[in-house]
């Protein structure tokens, strides 16, 4: 099976292209797991923070009101972040699998790998500044903080 697959040299060739064409995306895939793992920890936190104020009784509760809308408003932005993250790390992971079929099936999918990777960094873009509003959210919570006291 696998004898037939690699017919000339230049096949082997163009495997080890696609490899070495796939490697860079697989490191932005890394990177893109890292910032979920971050944005999935903070919503982790804010959403902690959500039950605890939730689990007060209305007199204590009214305090806090102003810091569970903000807490609303991050969680919402979290989600969007974390949704256009993985949209992004769908689209690079897409990108490698076409260069392999591509290579494979001895087919020019070049517009689709391009196609796929710009949109994988729209997405990685938007999911950034998703994640900067939410920070700001995050730090006007602070600032509330320090006018109850």
């Amino acid at each position: 099976m696998f004898s037939s697959a690699f017919n000339t040299p230049s096949d082997t060739l163009q495997v080890s292209a696609a490899i070495r064409d796939a490697v860079a995306p697989v490191f932005l895939l890394t990177g893109i797991g890292s910032l979920l793992g971050v944005v999935v920890n903070r919503l982790g936190r804010t959403i902690d923070r959500a039950r605890y104020l939730n689990g007060l009784n209305t007199e204590q509760r009214k305090k806090f009101l102003n810091e569970f809308n903000i807490i609303q408003k991050r969680v919402t932005w979290m989600r969007w972040s974390i949704g256009l993250f993985i949209v992004a790390g769908l689209c690079i992971s897409l990108s490698v699998a076409l260069i392999f079929i591509g290579v494979a099936i001895k087919l020019n999918v070049s517009d689709f790998i391009l196609g796929s990777f710009i949109l994988a960094m729209f997405a990685l873009i938007l999911g950034i500044f998703c994640f900067l509003r939410e920070i700001i959210y995050a730090t006007q919570e602070v600032i509330t903080w320090n006018r109850q006291d």
